[in-house]
């Protein structure tokens, strides 16, 4: 597949990273030559330096025979641009465009979007990605990643295990014995700097960061194995009061069972804007480092403490500071992939990576056959991807132990008629069946061949 990457930023920088890997024909653009000339020196890709809106750039890009454009520059209206030109020049057929403003995605403009209007066929919004992502790590603290799968029929967590484990140095296949009835597939362990896709007989260990994919009726029971508890998060205090923090603290207040959120927000007119626009929320002015502040807060009283400025310092720094000061979980946003390792080492519950989401989000739309999501694992170590089985694809009616998966891939989940299954050996899929796949990074490739509908097919 020929495909032209507009922005050559962290995250048109990844996404061209991901389709080179996996023998796409890569084209990156951007107007700044060190971020096009980085991009060639370190991945297989072809680099244009222009304002990929320009249909002279998009020409000497490739654009005449791409079969997909990515528009990820940092400006909402150049990646608008770009997809009216590729569409209207040179008649690309799949347009994907990042757009951070709110304003854009509102219910009444939906019609803005349209082919006879501006044509993209997916939009990507990270605020409101990172805005469902918080709103899950607050919902779980215990995990430290989440993401639904099968309609919300299925959850994968990121659990890390400790001396209150009672299933340490249990295999899983033991681990599947002793509890037949409960939902649950381990997907990937992580073991000090290695991660792996577990065989049958491996055992789980104190200091293990595990991937688990359970049946949202067993979430309770599947905690209690591992040795996490589930409780409500009645009280949450939101750092940052921008466009995320906004949409995460109204979202709570819509809660059924009532949720009380406090806001800080250092910027007074973001501040007043925040107030204005929550009802039963309260908002106050000032540094979230501020220790008086946090006091004012009840910050000993907080069950979750989300941080959501724009500054990833900030965000780890005030986290240490709430957790010091009694704040039980600490999310903290983190934009530079660099400053990740260190939200584990200062005690950070959880962090949410906006560029990772809308990677994520962006895969899914590039990948062969039907699928459904893409969730990225780790610094690009491991995918987890939701796919539909088709009808000429290799999985149709075949039976799970006759199928070829890599050897770093598990089928850790299928949704047939409605139902969650656990993929034993005797599970035969069916067309139409929803199945998820744990593989690693290096057998994305062959899980994508093994979804790809047949060539007799067409």
């Amino acid at each position: 597949m020929k495909v032209i990457v507009c922005g050559a930023g962290q995250v048109g920088w990844q996404i061209a990273r991901h389709l080179s890997s996996e023998d796409n024909d890569v084209t990156v653009v951007d107007n700044k030559p060190g971020l096009v000339q980085r991009a060639t020196d370190s991945i297989d890709v072809r680099g244009v330096i222009g304002f990929a809106s320009h249909p002279s750039v998009l020409e000497e890009a490739g654009a005449k025979d791409a079969d997909m454009v990515i528009a990820a520059t940092y400006s909402d209206e150049v990646n608008m641009v770009t997809c009216q030109v590729a569409h209207s020049v040179f008649g690309v057929t799949r347009k994907i465009a990042r757009l951070r403003e709110q304003g854009y995605l509102s219910a009444q403009y939906s019609d803005l979007f349209r082919r006879e209007h501006l044509p993209i066929d997916v939009i990507i919004s990270p605020e409101r990605e990172v805005s469902q992502a918080t709103l899950k790590r607050i919902a779980y603290p215990e995990a430290f990643d989440v993401n639904e799968y099968f309609g919300g029929k299925a959850v994968l967590f990121g659990l890390h295990l400790d001396d209150r484990c009672p299933v340490l140095n249990t295999s899983l296949r033991q681990l599947s014995e002793l509890f037949p009835t409960l939902r649950i597939m381990v997907a990937g362990v992580r073991r000090g700097k290695r991660m792996f896709a577990p065989e049958p007989e491996d055992q789980l260990f104190a200091g293990d960061d595990i991937h688990v994919l359970v049946d949202a009726r067993d979430i309770a029971r599947a905690f209690e194995v591992f040795g996490k508890t589930t409780h409500r998060q009645d009280r949450v205090l939101v750092i940052g009061g921008g466009n995320v923090g906004l949409s995460v603290a109204r979202t709570l207040e819509l809660q059924p069972e009532r949720v009380r959120v406090k806001v800080i927000e250092r910027d007074r007119a973001r501040a007043e804007r925040a107030a204005d626009a929550l009802e039963r929320s309260i908002v106050l002015h000032g540094d979230g480092m501020d220790a008086e502040l946090l006091i004012e807060a009840g910050i000993n009283k907080t069950d979750a403490v989300v941080l959501l400025t724009d500054d990833d310092r900030t965000n780890l720094l005030a986290a240490v500071r709430a957790k010091s000061m009694g704040g039980k979980v600490t999310i903290s946003l983190v934009n530079d992939a660099g400053m990740m390792p260190l939200a584990g080492a200062l005690g950070v519950d959880a962090y949410i990576n906006p560029r990772a989401l809308t990677v994520s989000s962006i895969l899914r739309h590039v990948r062969h056959g039907r699928v459904r999501s893409v969730y990225l694992i780790g610094e690009r170590e491991a995918e987890v991807i939701e796919a539909q089985v088709l009808r000429t694809s290799q999985l149709a009616n075949a039976r799970v132990r006759d199928i070829s998966f890599p050897e770093g891939t598990l089928l850790v989940g299928v949704l047939q008629n409605g139902e969650f299954k656990r993929p034993t050996g005797d599970v035969v899929l069916r067309e139409g069946d929803l199945v998820v796949v744990f593989s690693l990074t290096g057998d994305v490739a062959k899980v994508d061949e093994l979804l790809q509908v047949a060539v007799e097919f067409f």
